[in-house]
């Protein structure tokens, strides 16, 4: 067991804790510097597939990934200012908001994005959450595996929670987004305006009173930004007026200056 480490000396435990269990990739040189050793830490971290890791390994990911977060610095409600009514919008990484729930957009395997160092939300949070949070996504499809047969995946606009591990953030809602392949249609509108209110229906569900959303389908899936913006604004307004006093705030969280403009006209 490591005592009284330095965060350097952490990451140089996890780089090489990381790169031993890897097959393919246990003798790849480690980069002398920090910022290389970082994302390389994080690129085994994303592919690594879920399985048992040790305990002792375990704990130093998690002070790792605390330390890492106190550096990011943790954003709580009374950071954001709210908006209309219990809405607010916040730009910036998701992973450092300290509310009941963040909103993950999943896609239908559910086990977090396996591409080293991709800049999606789905990649974001499982980083930073750490491997337990790959682990339970397993054990939840191993489940409804069971129950729906081998080949199951999770439909779109059908939310999963997990718990948050080391995020700022209690709990994690994963949800799948649609996918815009050629034009978009009423019915990818309608899952678009799902996502979003059966997420709402599971925080009511679980006594999760804040959450954030994340800009769903708008990245890799292709959902024009103006019209997924225009689709949560109304859901989420709609569902608050249908469910009084049930949430009290919903964050829009946006990474670029289009999606935040949006959202503030949609909000006006």
């Amino acid at each position: 067991m490591m005592r009284n480490v330095t965060q350097e000396q952490r990451l140089d435990y996890l780089v090489k804790e990381f790169k031993a269990e890897s097959v393919e990739y246990k003798d790849l040189e480690t980069p002398k510097y920090r910022e290389g050793k970082k994302r390389l830490l994080r690129s085994l971290m994303n592919i690594r597939m879920p399985k048992d890791m040790d305990e002792n390994i375990i704990k130093i990911q998690d002070e790792y990934l605390a330390a890492r977060a106190e550096e990011k610095g943790v954003i709580s409600l009374s950071d954001i200012p709210v908006m209309k009514g219990c809405i607010s919008i916040w730009q910036g990484d998701i992973t450092r908001l300290a509310v009941d729930a963040v909103v993950n957009a999943a896609n239908s395997q559910m086990l977090g994005c396996l591409i080293p160092l991709h800049a999606c939300i789905d990649n974001c949070i499982h980083t930073f959450a750490g491997v337990q949070l790959r682990a339970e996504c397993d054990r939840q499809m191993r489940t409804l595996r069971k129950k729906y047969g081998k080949n199951y995946e999770q439909p779109t606009a059908v939310p999963m929670l997990t718990d948050a591990y080391n995020l700022p953030a209690k709990k994690v809602i994963h949800i799948v987004g649609p996918i815009v392949q050629y034009r978009l249609t009423p019915e990818l509108e309608k899952d678009l305006s799902d996502c979003y209110r059966n997420t709402l229906d599971m925080c009511m569900e679980n006594g999760l009173k804040t959450v954030a959303f994340c800009c769903i389908s708008t990245g890799v899936f292709n959902f024009p930004n103006k019209r997924a913006a225009e689709i949560a604004v109304k859901t989420v307004t709609d569902w608050l007026l249908e469910n009084p006093n049930k949430m009290e705030r919903v964050i829009f969280n946006v990474f670029k200056d289009e999606d935040r403009e949006y959202y503030e006209e949609e909000l006006r």
